[in-house]
């Protein structure tokens, strides 16, 4: 895989998706690099790799990544998920047929990451944990001795050690995700706005008006762009944007009139 491939966000579902090219931002980088570092640990070592942060800092983002980079299997754990519907959908990640019984997917799948040396990649741990599922994960892990990285929430350390201590030592690598910083703005700028020069006064107001946070960057910027486009501008700033309203991720406060037409 070439290491121009982006990994970007979908604004219309808020999510986010593999694509032709690459923004390099930090959680992706600390994403990757904790990645390689267990794959090339030594083998008494256990190969679980946490990134962990609050929700839209961009760990999807750096989870689908590094799925490309690392030809890992990557999955996303869903709400409703049993021990069965998690390994099978493991194994259709993985293109197996699944076995008939638990006990023999889970041979199926530690089996392939073990002949295949590739990554497991499971996002939305916080599901398996809640439905105190988290043990399956482990004895994948101790079956296949594979590197696993795990994405969860902010709490996520917490609830691993409150349900497992077992699993939670087993962790080689910490890493907490980090807020999006100037230099991430500018580059999800670079994608979401191409061919328009916003200037870092606008940009530092849409990182401190989203809160830091990727994903409500990723709206503003959309806006940004659809303003150009519509005024035909190719360079934009603080004072040209004015005081049109940015998204900070709260939904707008009623008004008091309405709110007393409504509750009439």
């Amino acid at each position: 895989m070439s290491d121009n491939t982006v990994v970007s966000m979908d604004a219309r579902r808020g999510e986010f998706k593999r694509e032709g090219r690459w923004a390099p931002l930090r959680n992706v980088m600390l994403a990757s690099r904790a990645v390689n570092r267990a794959m090339n640990r030594e083998p008494s070592l256990p190969g679980i790799v946490v990134l962990y942060g609050p929700s839209g800092w961009g760990k999807s983002m750096a989870a689908s990544y590094c799925a490309n980079k690392h030809d890992g299997f990557y999955v996303v754990c869903r709400s409703y998920f049993t021990k069965k519907s998690f390994v099978e959908t493991i194994l259709r990640e993985m293109g197996i047929r699944p076995a008939r019984t638990v006990g023999d997917m889970m041979e199926q799948a530690a089996t392939q990451l073990d002949l295949s040396g590739r990554p497991l990649i499971i996002d939305e741990m916080d599901h398996l944990v809640d439905r105190n599922m988290i043990e399956i994960v482990r004895d994948l892990h101790e079956m296949s001795r594979s590197t696993f990285l795990l994405i969860g929430e902010e709490q996520f350390p917490r609830k691993l050690r409150a349900r497992s201590e077992r699993f939670h030592n087993r962790v080689l690598v910490w890493q907490p995700a980090q807020p999006a910083s100037r230099e991430d703005a500018r580059d999800l700028a670079q994608f979401y706005v191409p061919g328009v020069e916003i200037g870092e006064d606008l940009l530092d107001n849409v990182r401190r008006r989203s809160g830091n946070v990727a994903r409500v960057i990723c709206v503003n910027l959309d806006a940004i762009r659809e303003h150009c486009q519509k005024a035909g501008l190719r360079k934009i700033n603080l004072e040209a944007w004015g005081d049109r309203n940015l998204f900070t991720g709260d939904a707008p406060a009623r008004s008091t009139e309405r709110a007393e037409r409504t509750h009439a």
